[in-house]
């Protein structure tokens, strides 16, 4: 079979690139997890599941709203973040939108035009360069099949392989390790938790209530003993009542936090990326749907302008969204360094009053 472009990866970046490609181009959509609305989840992705105000805004941008069933109880408005290195609490408001992610991603696939193939269950393996494109790889319940392709997009993550092959030697993202376990609670959590611990890590750990379920996870350098610390983590906050019990539930993957504009993986050939895959990912805060729904748009646009000269047009497209990780990295700074958190913090700038008489934690 032969395709204009072949997309491996249909998270967010993924599929709305291919809900919004020129029905003019023969398009294939390849993810390994089965995302189609008939079977349930055989592969979960580790995310809180939070959708932050930039992608929120990005999706009234595209001009689409979230159905009410991926929406995740409670919705809670402010963050209680806890600098564990400088002995602080503070309460912030957040407007994020609490949502199931699998739903979510879900959500978006079904947008995508039937015009779009897909092929779910599907794990991408390796593609060789040919005179008018690409030769990919591709298994199916352990079965190979190859298909012919004049352009090829990552859209496949932070482990993306088509990156690992495309760009090999090329400068990539700081890495780091997300851990997050999922614990039974019956009580209710009236805000987001952030927490600050230079024993645990030095990004950040969060607690997301979701329905009768606590999310506690973090990011942790990726040459660091990830294990260790996250069982330092979890001590803590056994002490403090957070959790009770055991995890029902642990998932594990890499996060990449770009630090530098040359860390990022736009364009080789005919092959292009996108989303975290590309390395489009807050450095503050690991925040990536804004990034992944933005980039696939851009990207979109300067393919249906024509394949041939989209590297330029899309690299000019992406100019505003590497502005933004620079913003991001000045933020990255000051959230990050334990003096001038702790200056910020007891300023209480831009922190609310809570009130805690319900809180029952300490």
């Amino acid at each position: 079979m032969i395709y204009d472009i072949t997309i491996i990866g249909a998270g967010p970046a993924g599929s709305t690139l291919a809900r919004l490609l020129s029905n003019k181009y023969k398009v294939l959509l390849v993810d390994q997890r089965n995302l189609d609305e008939q079977s349930d989840f055989a592969k979960e992705k580790c995310c809180g599941g939070l959708l932050a105000p930039a992608a929120q805004k990005e999706l009234a941008k595209q001009g689409i709203g979230i159905p009410g069933d991926i929406l995740a109880g409670p919705q809670t408005f402010s963050v209680k973040s806890v600098d564990m290195d400088n002995g602080l609490v503070r309460f912030y408001q957040r407007h994020y939108i609490n949502i199931e992610r699998e739903k979510f991603d879900r959500w978006l696939v079904s947008l995508v035009p039937d015009s779009v193939e897909r092929k779910f269950s599907c794990i991408y393996k390796s593609y060789e360069a040919m005179e008018n494109g690409y030769t990919v790889t591709l298994e199916i319940n352990k079965k190979k099949i190859t298909v012919e392709t004049r352009m090829m997009i990552g859209a496949d993550g932070a482990v993306s392989r088509v990156r690992s092959q495309a760009f090999a030697g090329c400068s990539i993202p700081d890495k780091y390790i997300s851990i997050q376990e999922c614990y039974l609670s019956d009580k209710n959590l009236p805000y987001y938790i952030s927490i600050f611990n230079k024993d645990v890590t030095n990004f950040y750990s969060w607690i997301i209530q979701k329905g009768n379920k606590i999310l506690v996870g973090t990011a942790i350098p990726f040459k660091e003993d990830a294990d260790a610390r996250y069982r330092v983590l979890i001590g803590g906050l056994r002490e403090s009542g957070y959790i009770q019990g055991d995890a029902v539930k642990k998932k594990g993957t890499l996060i990449m936090r770009s630090r530098k504009i040359h860390q990022l993986n736009i364009c080789k050939g005919n092959i292009a990326m996108v989303g975290e895959a590309a390395g489009f990912i807050s450095p503050s805060s690991a925040e990536g749907i804004s990034y992944a729904l933005e980039s696939g748009k851009i990207l979109s646009s300067a393919i249906n302008d024509g394949i041939d000269g989209f590297a330029i047009r899309y690299k000019k497209g992406l100019i505003k969204l590497k502005l933004n990780l620079l913003t991001k990295n000045i933020k990255v700074m000051m959230m990050y360094n334990k003096l001038i958190r702790k200056l910020i913090m007891k300023s209480r700038i831009l922190s609310i009053n809570v009130k805690l008489e319900r809180d029952g934690y300490e």
